[in-house]
């Protein structure tokens, strides 16, 4: 069995959501094909808010529609960046609050998303022969909750979303917790995680 990490690619500008339905989830072991660990986003519609939105805003819709995640978007369906339930209230937040003097109350989704230019995606046509142990690996590899599937029909600006793996989904059809090392994606949160 192949369990090593899939390969991933920055994110393209312009990558668009794909309209939806609905889908069920079944139980699986990391033999099972990856596809069935993933929300297919044309089945399923995206939880999405704008980057003007507040915080506490944002938490609420994340627990209205049973999700951890959101895509920003500003205009349909052109995807900014995306926010998790983490990013409400971690490192990002309170650090923009210190740094800025701000309220918690005062911060907007702009101000804590994660930008699409630095999102790693996984190309929608890789996950034919993909595992789930492979989706588990890619999860450890990047130290991500959560991991942007992309499909590219043709030239790279016409990418489009086509789905998510989500960690605690995973983890709820495998039956088991996916043990992870946080990693640092910056400089700066090396630098914080050494003080």
């Amino acid at each position: 069995m192949n369990t090593s990490a899939l390969p991933t690619f920055r994110l393209q500008a312009g990558t668009a959501l794909p309209p939806a339905v609905s889908g069920i989830h079944a139980p699986v072991t990391l033999a099972s094909p990856a596809l069935q660990v993933m929300t297919d986003l044309t089945l399923v519609r995206a939880a999405t808010t704008q980057p003007d939105t507040s915080l506490r805003q944002a938490e609420q819709v994340m627990i209205f529609q049973g999700v951890r995640m959101l895509f920003v978007i500003s205009e349909m369906p052109t995807v900014e960046g995306l926010i998790t339930s983490t990013d409400l209230h971690g490192d990002h937040a309170l650090r923009a609050v210190h740094e800025r003097g701000l309220r918690y109350d005062d911060l907007c989704v702009a101000d804590v998303m994660t930008p699409a230019a630095t999102l790693e995606a996984i190309d929608f046509a890789a996950l034919a022969s993909a595992t789930v142990g492979q989706v588990v690996a890619t999860f450890k590899r990047h130290g991500r909750h959560h991991l942007i599937v992309v499909e590219t029909p043709g030239a790279p600006s016409a990418c489009r979303l086509r789905g998510v793996f989500s960690r605690s989904q995973v983890e709820r059809q495998l039956g088991s917790v996916i043990e992870m090392t946080p990693i640092a994606s910056s400089f700066s949160e090396i630098e914080r995680a050494l003080v």
